[in-house]
């Protein structure tokens, strides 16, 4: 007989800790799923192996035993160790890490295999030599999977210099070795492009494809395919780095400098130390690539955690786009009051005359941002979150992006009983309304959350823009990140200071990378694209590098910022966000944290732990927020997490008024 200590499926808090079982299946092992009897009960509950022991850790006086183990679903030792190191690093539960790696669904009652992809077809592939620069950034990757030797590179290169190429060639000699690969891209839309691309190479029985838009059979269906071994490549978006593959011998990601790597759901995890740390396992390689890497990213490559490898020019040797700077300020002197300015309006002419596409960008959705009474002041809010409504012409209605809460304008303002009720703002929508009106024999797409709800209409409508069906897309950052259409003649921004004016020390670094990102669109075939940036700030140094497509100018004056500022990577943040449906309890919660903090920390350490405050949003779905903010310096970020994880532990056998969420280096202060 066994003894096995398990995590068990709950929810609660109160249960997050290794219970002892006993198990007569001699052969069970780290990573399997269990059946156990559990709590007063002995209802019958999911449970997974942490631990295998011969005798048991101390004597129990009734030992409960394992019912049965699950046949289907397994995990790795390496998972479970990676499930450790996570509660540990982001400080979740057990269960929370374990259904990281976990299928959702269940296997098809009919037998049938749900492969969402199984009828794509592989993109022709027209392969060329590589150019010298590739072959010599190449070199060293292919050198560290053939030595099976724990390696980090990271990949700069220009927007179109063939990153992508260099991604499949490694991919191609990870699985020349006996070994496994994982290819993550930032955004669900730009799975099928690379899928495309894979298969086309690759093949789809060696493929599989993990991400949140398939449904729960095709996920569980994907999940098996690769933990019985059957695929050899893992696509997807971020979930995906936690493929339940054996012989992991190279993780790929491609816009690494992408928040969406970021996890913004418990666990609170970052892809890419995921990826570390199961690659320190596996002794693989990991890869990262980015026209615009992240700022610490960067940092790191000049201390020699990352070894840089650099691409300067483009594939097909034609230039980077021709960049232009329209002052929306000098726009308005001039009469103009359009949200085109007269610039990008003749730029779009020449070239639908030219039949060529054109991308316009505003990251930001809906038709108007708010609604406003010009009487008295008031602004349309959410009644549970307290943000204010964006207004959705196409179906009338003031929406709330947070928690989805909707209803239909008011005519008068419930406040004064005026009628001057007027919408202010710009979004995606009201673009599309103007460029239709500007452009009535062109056809126009718009692709963002709104027109992207229903399964598969972002292929449908990338799809349409490949085959030239669309002359002018308008969208939100999916159209910003990675796509490469060769007929992109012009890139409109129409506002590049949204990003700016958000309340977090990176607005400049997020500024920057989605001028240049969504600027890297155009040209991609043979003749030089044009790029049009409209700003109310086009003094702002971030927009100014962005248009000289100038990046080791914008990081030399970053860091020299975040240096002066001690903000990463010269520190950690850690953020903790207190919920409860009152401010009173909210707040409490905060203020006895914070003291806790205090109390247990030396004297010069204190005064990198922030006072609590109320959240920049400070409701949302009627739970009141209060934040506090702890700095840390280089080194001390394990000493500070031991502190929380006390608390955490101690806060355990209460029973809370109040929820707290920590997060390690988040990318969103809202």
């Amino acid at each position: 007989m066994k003894y096995i200590n398990v995590a068990i499926d709950n929810k609660s808090e109160h249960t997050d800790t290794l219970y002892t079982y006993g198990c007569e299946d001699d052969q069970v092992q780290v990573g399997q799923k269990v059946y156990v009897p559990f709590g007063l009960g002995d209802k019958v509950r999911e449970a997974y192996v942490f631990q295998v022991l011969e005798e048991p850790e101390q004597e129990y006086k009734k030992l409960k035993f394992a019912e049965k183990i699950d046949e289907e679903v397994s995990l790795t030792e390496e998972i479970i160790d990676t499930c450790m190191w996570m509660k540990r690093r982001y400080l979740c539960k057990y269960i929370d890490a374990v259904k990281c790696f976990t299928p959702a669904g269940s296997r098809s009652k009919r037998g049938k295999e749900r492969n969402p992809y199984k009828d794509a077809e592989g993109e022709a592939q027209n392969i060329l030599s590589l150019t010298a620069e590739q072959e010599r950034v190449l070199a060293p990757i292919r050198q560290a999977i053939s030595e099976g030797r724990h390696r980090r590179f990271l990949l700069h290169g220009v927007t179109g210099s063939g990153k992508t190429e260099v991604y499949m060639r490694a991919v191609a000699k990870c699985l020349e070795e006996g070994r496994q690969a994982v290819m993550l891209v930032p955004e669900i839309s730009l799975t099928k492009q690379i899928i495309e691309r894979f298969i086309g190479r690759f093949g789809s029985d060696s493929i599989a494809v993990l991400h949140s838009r398939l449904s729960l059979g095709e996920r569980y269906d994907e999940w098996s395919r690769i933990r019985s071994g059957q695929v050899k490549i893992v696509i997807g978006a971020r979930s995906a780095v936690f493929a339940p593959l054996s012989q992991i011998g190279l993780v790929v990601l491609d816009e690494e400098h992408e928040t969406t790597y970021k996890s913004d759901m418990t666990p609170k995890y970052d892809a890419v130390e995921v990826a570390l740390k199961r690659l320190q396992h596996h002794d693989g390689v990991l890869l990262l690539g980015s026209a615009t890497p992240g700022v610490a990213t960067y940092f790191r490559s000049c201390q020699g955690i990352y070894e840089r490898l650099e691409l300067t020019s483009r594939y097909n040797q034609v230039a980077l786009p021709q960049v232009s700077v329209v002052d929306m300020r000098d726009e308005m002197k001039a009469g103009n009051r359009s949200i085109i300015s007269r610039q990008l309006y003749e730029a779009m002419e020449t070239a639908l005359e030219k039949k060529q596409q054109i991308i316009l960008f505003l990251n930001r959705r809906g038709y108007s941002t708010f609604i406003s009474c010009r009487e008295c002041g008031k602004v349309l809010k959410c009644p549970d979150c307290g943000i204010s409504l964006t207004y959705h012409k196409d179906k009338n209605r003031a929406v709330c992006h947070y928690c989805g809460y909707e209803e239909k304008p008011p005519e008068i303002c419930p406040d004064c009983g005026s009628r001057y009720i007027r919408y202010f703002g710009t979004g995606t929508e009201k673009v599309e309304e103007t460029v239709r009106g500007f452009f009535e024999k062109a056809s126009v797409e718009r692709l963002d959350l709104d027109t992207t709800k229903r399964k598969g209409s972002i292929e449908r409508i990338l799809n349409s823009f490949k085959k030239g069906k669309i002359d002018i897309l308008i969208g939100t950052q999916l159209v910003a990140k990675g796509l490469d259409f060769k007929n992109v003649g012009l890139v409109g921004i129409i506002s590049a200071d949204v990003t700016l004016n958000i309340p977090d020390f990176r607005s400049p670094e997020r500024t920057f990378q989605m001028i240049t990102q969504a600027a890297g669109r155009a040209g991609r075939g043979d003749e030089t694209g044009t790029v049009i940036i409209q700003s109310y700030t086009p003094e702002n140094y971030a927009v100014q590098l962005a248009a000289e497509q100038d990046y080791k100018g914008f990081y030399e004056t970053e860091i020299q910022l975040r240096q002066y500022m001690g903000y990463p990577p010269y520190s950690d943040l850690i953020q903790l966000v207190f919920a409860s449906k009152t401010e009173e309890k909210a707040k409490g919660a905060a203020e006895n944290w914070y003291e806790k903090i205090l109390s247990a920390l030396g004297g010069e350490e204190k005064e990198c732990v922030f006072r609590p405050q109320a959240a920049p949003m400070s409701k949302i779905k009627e739970q009141y927020r209060y934040c506090m903010l702890i700095k840390c310096p280089q080194g001390k970020r394990r000493a500070y997490s031991e502190i929380l994880e006390t608390l955490k532990e101690a806060e355990k056998i209460k029973k809370k008024d109040y929820t707290v969420n920590v997060d390690i280096n988040p990318y969103s202060f809202i």
